[in-house]
Parts: structure tokens; C-alpha cells; sequence
């Protein structure tokens, strides 16, 4: 993996660890699933060598 991907993998997961810090309920779950829909069409994006 290139240092872009990293980075963008690591910028959603912080995403999502400050979202499971600071917020609670049904709004802290729908920010984890749209870090991971990101997560996963970044990884997508990245195996078809964009």
C-alpha cells in the first residue's frame, strides 16, 4: 500500500474513533457506516488503480 491509502484508511479511522467518543445513539452508528462505505470504495478505488 502506497502512504496515500494509509493515510486515508487512517482518516477514517479516526473518523470513526471520534464519533464513538463524542457522539451516542443512532447518529454515531450512521457516521461508523458512512466512514466504512468510504473506507471500503477508497479500497475499491485503489485495487482498480485509480
Amino acid at each position: 500500500m502506497n502512504k496515500r491509502m494509509l493515510r486515508a484508511m487512517a482518516a477514517y479511522a479516526v473518523i470513526a474513533l471520534l464519533a464513538a467518543f463524542t457522539l451516542d445513539g443512532a447518529f454515531r452508528i450512521a457516521v461508523w457506516i458512512l466512514a466504512a462505505g468510504l473506507a471500503v470504495k477508497t479500497w475499491i478505488a485503489y485495487k482498480a488503480g485509480w
